[in-house]
């Protein structure tokens, strides 16, 4: 423990001057989506912004409406702590190896370092079984509290606490009491919510209508915190106590990326933050992997293109389970199989989405009293897209099934039965038009990937009947699967050897990429080169992939939309497969370069601007990421070790 409370005070070198801290750019109308910091527990999640305010949390769980909603509605709440007269920090980042972010501030007087975490403490469910907990207990567990410490390394500056929350996405003024802390500790209600938030500080504090304040001159050596808590845990009442509960958490992020595989790298960094990631959007419960943390986030400024991502889409499976597997987070590989295999046990027809509790209905409402992030409306909440019918969805479940198979040596009986009908499903429907992976809004179309992601659900059952020596229906079903694969090749290429967006159209598609990456057709067919380096040189602006052109596809939307973050990283992977490694290593370091300022991606990125743009952060944009450096990665090191055998020759 002492070791790791003296790295902490080591990082916090003071700059010889504060002049460069006053130099700075005039803040923007909007945030830049990418410049947030990303908190999470397992359970809540946090985004904060450059200038030290808590923009969007939603209590008690990520899918929750939200108490601090200002990223979509300047009314909606906010909880900054920071200088009273300055709103750029002098730098920012997270502890090494942590979910704690740091935020250094320097003012004309002086410097502070504020340092924002979601507590994490010991398992404390002894006495009683977790109502909510439905995977494997661990040693750990939220603590229900948001953490904000304080300490002055510098000079004086005085330092300001606005803590503002607005329940029920920005309807729901909260009302403020003291409690025998007197000044010390105040608790917000509000008949909109049924959640009670505590707050609780070394500084003394006063209520102006909705907004707890408070404001204090803190010198060389001073600290302070501010803790806000919602749940049965008390919170900690001094800072000695606060500080002890920040370093333990530290530990247990610490301790768990201790326990993954990271290569000897200059891009380690990106895969670790993108492992810690994908764990702060794992509702740990259930060990669903929620889409984002956000809900309408724009894909186009003051466009309509603005969803809610905070639910759990079955497509990701396949992905999440590759990317933790190859990094060596088994436990959370398995954990989030066992969410897809309580829903696959509990059910005939599999959905392509589910809330992270495993919910079903996800009905989408607009909420008209948001003007949205940076005026860009609709607001929605919910998402329509759970009732559509996306053939994807069963080869997604298969191939997910075939990975956990062959990783773990071990097919969940709960769940054959079910496996079963859906390749039996995917049987029926293959033929059929569908809404495709992009869940578009238009016309349905005989999408070539949801017919390849078919043949994959066929394919895959097929090899899990031999597995478990179901010989005649494996033979059966991979009958099938040539059937699908013929067709495939016979309608869903173009005249030029190019797999097309749908049958019937010369239009290009992003989703063809993961023909290679499925093993549709060997690396060194034409069609698979072909299709990959069209995709590369045709459907992209500036590198960066396009999911389609937007002219070519009844997408039931207006507008354009920005390269999609995901595309780009799966055309590093397909490039890779092909044997185009430079091409790929190249591409992935320009990918590498547009990483927000905490190596944290949204779903998309202008490729005018270099912004991010959509939902953030977003799981499939960093579970694209892993694939694409590990490919890279390997890439490398094939090249090294026939470097070496040259060597060696002469």
């Amino acid at each position: 423990m002492a070791g790791v409370v003296h790295a902490f005070e080591m990082d916090e070198q003071i700059p010889a001057t504060a002049a460069l801290a006053q130099a700075h750019k005039p803040t923007r109308k909007a945030v830049p989506i990418g410049d947030y910091g990303f908190l999470s527990d397992g359970e809540a999640t946090a985004l904060v912004s450059p200038g030290g305010a808590v923009e969007w949390m939603c209590l008690p769980r990520m899918d929750s409406p939200s108490v601090f909603g200002s990223l979509l509605g300047p009314h909606a709440g906010s909880f900054r702590v920071a200088p009273s007269d300055v709103t750029v920090p002098a730098a920012r980042r997270y502890l090494p190896g942590t979910m704690i972010l740091e935020t250094s501030w320097g003012t004309a007087t002086g410097w502070i370092i504020v340092r924002d975490v979601l507590l994490m403490g010991p398992w404390r469910h002894d006495q009683a079984v977790s109502k909510t907990h439905r995977r494997t207990p661990t040693d750990y567990e939220p603590e229900h509290t948001l953490l904000r410490t304080i300490r002055c390394v510098k000079g004086e500056v005085q330092t300001v606490v606005e803590c503002e929350p607005v329940f029920d996405y920005g309807r729901g003024i909260g009302h403020w009491s003291y409690t025998e802390q007197v000044y010390h500790q105040g608790v917000a209600r509000s008949q909109h919510s049924e959640i009670a938030l505590t707050l609780t500080t070394d500084m003394r504090m006063g209520f102006e209508g909705g907004r707890a304040t408070a404001r204090t001159l803190l010198k060389e050596g001073d600290v302070r915190f501010v803790a806000l808590s919602w749940g049965s845990k008390e919170p900690p009442l001094t800072h000695a106590e606060a500080y002890s509960r920040l370093v333990w958490t530290a530990h247990h992020w610490q301790h768990w990326l201790a326990r993954g595989r990271f290569p000897d790298h200059p891009w380690r960094s990106y895969l670790q933050r993108s492992a810690l990631t994908l764990k702060g959007l794992t509702f740990a419960p259930t060990g669903a992997i929620a889409a984002a943390t956000t809900t309408s986030l724009p894909e186009t400024i003051g466009g309509e293109r603005n969803y809610d991502y905070r639910y759990s889409w079955i497509r990701d499976s396949t992905f999440a389970l590759w990317a933790m597997y190859s990094l060596g987070f088994d436990w959370e590989a398995v954990d989030f199989f066992s969410f897809i295999a309580d829903l696959a046990s509990a059910e005939d027809d599999l959905q392509i989405m589910y809330g992270i509790g495993g919910e079903r209905e996800l009905p989408e409402v607009e909420l008209d009293h948001l003007p949205g992030y940076a005026d860009s409306r609709p607001v929605r909440i919910g998402n329509a897209a759970y009732a559509q019918r996306q053939h994807d969805v069963w080869g997604a479940l298969l191939d997910s099934v075939y990975l956990h198979t062959k990783a773990r040596d071990h097919v969940d009986g709960r769940i054959w039965p079910f496996l079963g009908k859906q390749v039996e499903q995917a049987i029926a429907n293959w033929h059929l038009p569908d809404a495709g992976i992009w869940e578009v809004r238009g016309g349905h179309q005989h999408f070539t990937s949801s017919k390849i992601m078919c043949w994959v659900a066929v394919d895959r059952g097929a090899r899990l009947a031999d597995i478990i020596g179901q010989n005649s229906k494996a033979t059966e079903w991979r009958k099938v699967a040539d059937e699908i694969h013929a067709d495939i090749c016979a309608n869903g290429v173009d005249s030029r050897g190019v797999f097309t967006q749908h049958y019937g159209t010369d239009a290009l598609d992003a989703s063809l990429l993961l023909a290679p990456l499925l093993n549709f057709l060997p690396a060194d067919d034409p069609r698979i080169k072909a299709t990959v380096l069209a995709v590369a040189d045709e459907l992209t602006v500036d590198g960066l992939v396009l999911r389609y052109r937007t002219d070519e596809t009844d997408d039931g939307f207006s507008g354009e939309e920005g390269s999609f973050t995901i595309c780009s990283f799966w055309l590093v992977s397909a490039l890779s497969t092909i044997g185009e490694r430079r091409r790929a290593r190249d591409l992935c370091k320009k990918l590498l370069s547009f990483a927000g300022p905490l190596e944290l991606y949204a779903e998309e990125i202008d490729p005018h601007s270099g912004e991010q743009l959509g939902n953030f952060p977003q799981a499939f944009t960093h579970l694209a990421l892993i694939n694409a450096v590990v490919h890279v990665i390997a890439d490398e090191a094939l090249e090294d070790d026939l470097h070496t055998d040259d060597s060696f020759s002469d």
